[in-house]
């Protein structure tokens, strides 16, 4: 009788990172106090500051919709990044982006003392460098946004994006988002794509769809 051996597959990283994403909120639901008062981020000066809230910040969520959103669009563009990219690539590029996300927060809070006490939570930097990368490498690719249900190609959506995350930093609007870390995120997905695609251009190499 033939043996066969199943070949092992392994869940992608963004599957992964959606997984730990939701049962980090469970925990929440459970007991918010707790979490947010250790994992949040709070800035450095603060006595509620612990030296691993820059990581443990991204896996908190400050409602179910925040949750929603932000995996959504994990799912949708983490998923083409990681293929083109490899596991290895896109966990730098997550974690990186994420990092940006909370040095930029973190820069705007030393200038501003007043909101230095108010906590970070969220992966929406990682999201916006992974919708950069995305962008940078599926520049054509046409997406429909869900409101208002307009078609454009993912360069553009991503200069869109980009443009009003500048625009709410500059006139205040949306107060209770950190629109400066949605640009710190996106600005390290820019720079690690265009370097990781340097690289390969001067190695004779290019990603499929570049």
């Amino acid at each position: 009788m033939p043996y066969y051996q199943e070949e092992r597959r392994e869940l992608p990283i963004t599957v992964h990172l959606i997984v730990i994403n939701v049962i980090v909120y469970l925990a929440t639901k459970v007991n918010a106090d707790f979490m947010f008062s250790i994992f949040a981020l709070f800035y450095p000066e603060t006595p509620w500051f612990k030296i691993w809230q820059p990581l443990t910040y991204m896996f908190m969520h400050g409602g179910f919709w925040h949750l929603f959103f932000n995996m959504y669009s994990l799912y949708i563009f983490g998923m083409a990044v990681e293929r083109i990219v490899g596991k290895n690539r896109f966990m730098i590029l997550y974690f990186l982006c994420g990092f940006g996300a909370a040095a930029a927060q973190l820069g705007v809070q030393a200038l501003a003392p007043a909101v230095q006490g108010v906590p970070t939570v969220g992966a929406s930097g990682c999201i916006y460098g992974i919708i950069v990368a995305f962008a940078m490498i599926f520049p054509e690719a046409k997406l429909t946004l869900i409101f208002p249900p307009v078609t454009l190609s993912a360069k553009w959506m991503a200069v869109i994006f980009i443009g009003l995350e500048i625009m709410f930093s500059i006139t205040g609007a949306q107060a209770d988002v950190a629109h400066v870390a949605h640009l710190g995120g996106a600005l390290i997905g820019f720079l690690l794509i265009w370097w990781w695609y340097k690289r390969r251009k001067n190695n004779n190499h290019s990603y499929v769809h570049y």
